[in-house]
């Protein structure tokens, strides 16, 4: 492990524990009287980050590995069932611990965000979609990037110019994008209460009047390419570059955090994997710009 990725664990943890202090709320329920868990919360979130950030995609793998050359960090650790069920019921403080982390951060008040969403595949053999726990929310979808029909959920992203996630959501393959992005919004209207000028950057399924003029009435800009047999729009020369920053943070979620190899089988399971990678991509932006360095570094000046 490198010393950058010993420096954002502890980091991480400090931070963790500090805030577990000041609002014991947001720890997982458990009962006031009983046995108290030799893995702490803190220590648990860091684990779940360095999981997601080294690529281990096996937890009883990750375990091992912990074991062999964690030991620094983590004094005990739990075996792979007990970890499991930690996690899963840990997935709510996962989620606000990431939040925290993004509006501590000199980005998360951007005027300009970036709107796209990715596949989440969840299975390919035909037994494994007709007994999967999943049935019912994964379904078949298509992605045009790849030109090849998946079976699974789409991860529904919206992220600064740096690739700060500030709003995410984890659907069917098949629902409007449109609809999700104006869902998401509607969910936290406290993101956009102190952004009267915000401006948010699609690709060219971001289309409709009535969509935009929804936006519009929530004081967003829609950029996004011209279709085709549509009048030039406007900031049509950014999109290019500027399609390039959300390409590369589906990417960091693919490529280096291995998206695609969750190995969720339950929807809290899919849920808390996909957490784990969005806190690891937050946590390291939070990291460099604490420290005063590029929030757009790569993941893997962190890799082991």
């Amino acid at each position: 492990m490198t010393n950058n990725l010993d420096t954002l664990a502890t980091a991480l943890y400090a931070a963790t524990d500090d805030l577990l202090k000041q609002r014991p709320d947001l720890a997982p329920w458990r009962p006031a009287v009983g046995i108290s868990p030799q893995l702490t919360d803190a220590e648990l979130v860091t684990l779940a980050m360095m999981q997601a950030m080294l690529g281990f995609t096996s937890e009883a793998r990750w375990l091992r590995y912990a074991r062999a050359h964690l030991r620094h960090l983590f004094p005990y650790l739990p075996q792979q069932p007990g970890y499991n069920k930690r996690l899963r019921k840990a997935a709510e403080l996962l989620r606000r611990i990431t939040r925290i982390l993004a509006t501590s951060t000199s980005v998360w008040s951007d005027d300009v965000w970036i709107v796209d969403s990715t596949p989440v595949e969840c299975g390919r053999a035909r037994e494994t979609v007709k007994r999967s726990d999943l049935a019912g929310w994964a379904e078949y979808g298509y992605c045009a990037s790849h030109s090849r029909f998946f079976w699974g959920l789409r991860l529904h992203l919206i992220c600064t110019l740096q690739g700060l996630p500030i709003a995410f959501a984890l659907t069917g393959a098949k629902p409007d994008e449109r609809e999700t992005l104006l869902d998401l919004l509607a969910a936290e209207p406290h993101l956009l209460a102190a952004r009267p000028a915000q401006t948010v950057i699609g690709d060219m399924n971001y289309f409709g009047r009535t969509f935009e003029h929804e936006l519009a009435q929530q004081g967003i800009q829609l950029l996004r390419p011209t279709r085709k047999g549509e009048q030039q729009r406007p900031g049509g020369s950014l999109f290019k570059p500027l399609r390039q920053v959300i390409e590369s943070v589906n990417e960091t979620f693919k490529g280096h955090l291995n998206l695609e190899q969750h190995r969720g089988r339950t929807p809290r399971g899919v849920i808390t994997r996909v957490l784990q990678r969005i806190l690891a991509l937050t946590a390291v932006i939070w990291h460099n710009d604490a420290t005063g360095q590029d929030t757009l570094r790569s993941l893997t000046r962190y890799d082991h």
